[in-house]
């Protein structure tokens, strides 16, 4: 299993608007994901690559993981942006519209081709993908284990709904079987699961709740329009003081364990397994993350 990061937010950047572009690394989104797909019109395309080509080579955008989601593999784009994107540098691939593990192997090929031709490392570029449809969503465990390149498949609502002849519901009732199947696929790859977009920036209280609602499923994160959801979504990931305190104890207690040259952790005379240790390590990256603990891991919040 990789080494986890945190991704609680993954943030659309239109490929075709240059101020976004220059700006997208202020916000503080885990991941910015560049978008030659959707947001970008087809006079545009040549351009927007372009673009976002030189982006990634000069501009500095912190820590943030670099993504970008190229155009279809059924269209005259693909290949042009795949071999764009690896010259430049850009960290993960994320491909629409994967109805199947063969769409994946496909773009690996197609990758390890470009790394190659430029000379990059092999298998440093990652892959990611984006389900649609009624198909892809079958396929999601097929899907998520096709390439060792692999970091995450996230749900794409829009034209999932419209291929499940429905539409978005405040409820999420017709996401509900396409959200478990995504994220039970990523977990069984031991990759990330991202929720889909929540387009109604004036609907707060929706955009909580099915924050909170993926959070509770245990979705990494969420695929974001607009930056004034990115402290929201962080908000609801958080973990709470007790869970801090916690976590808190579980890691101490590694580090007593390793000082004495134990492989046996303990705490309060019971052993500590390892789902408990990777629960803990992971709340203690988010709190780091949030701000809610100083070196020593106390806690600063409220």
């Amino acid at each position: 299993m990789r080494e986890e990061r945190l991704r609680r937010t993954m943030m659309f950047v239109p490929g075709n608007n240059p101020a976004m572009i220059k700006d997208a690394g202020i916000y503080g989104a885990d991941s910015i994901m560049f978008d030659l797909e959707d947001a970008v019109s087809l006079a545009e395309k040549d351009a927007a690559r372009f673009l976002i080509s030189e982006a990634i080579k000069t501009q500095d955008y912190g820590e943030a993981e670099l993504v970008v989601r190229v155009n279809g593999q059924d269209t005259p784009y693909y290949h042009n942006d795949v071999l764009a994107m690896v010259k430049a540098g850009i960290e993960v691939i994320r491909l629409p519209k994967v109805e199947s593990a063969e769409m994946i192997k496909q773009l690996e090929q197609d990758t390890l081709v470009a790394e190659k031709k430029f000379g990059k490392e092999i298998g440093s570029t990652h892959l990611m993908a984006a389900i649609e449809s009624a198909k892809g969503v079958l396929n999601a465990p097929e899907i998520a284990t096709a390439s060792s390149r692999m970091i995450g498949i996230a749900l794409s609502a829009e034209d999932y709904t419209t291929d499940m002849k429905t539409h978005r519901y405040p409820d999420g009732a017709e996401l509900e079987f396409a959200r478990n199947m995504i994220l039970h696929a990523a977990r069984a790859a031991g990759i990330a699961a991202f929720d889909t977009v929540f387009t109604n920036m004036d609907d707060v209280e929706g955009f909580y709740r099915e924050t909170r609602y993926i959070h509770q499923l245990g979705f990494d994160g969420k695929s974001l329009v607009n930056p004034r959801q990115i402290p929201m979504v962080n908000e609801v990931y958080a973990p709470t003081k007790t869970e801090i305190e916690k976590a808190r104890d579980v890691i101490f207690a590694i580090e007593e364990a390793h000082a004495k040259g134990s492989g046996v952790i303990s705490m309060n005379g019971q052993m500590v397994d390892k789902p408990v240790v990777l629960r803990a390590q992971r709340v203690m990256r988010l709190a780091v993350a949030s701000n809610l603990i100083d070196k020593e891991g106390n806690y600063l919040g409220k």
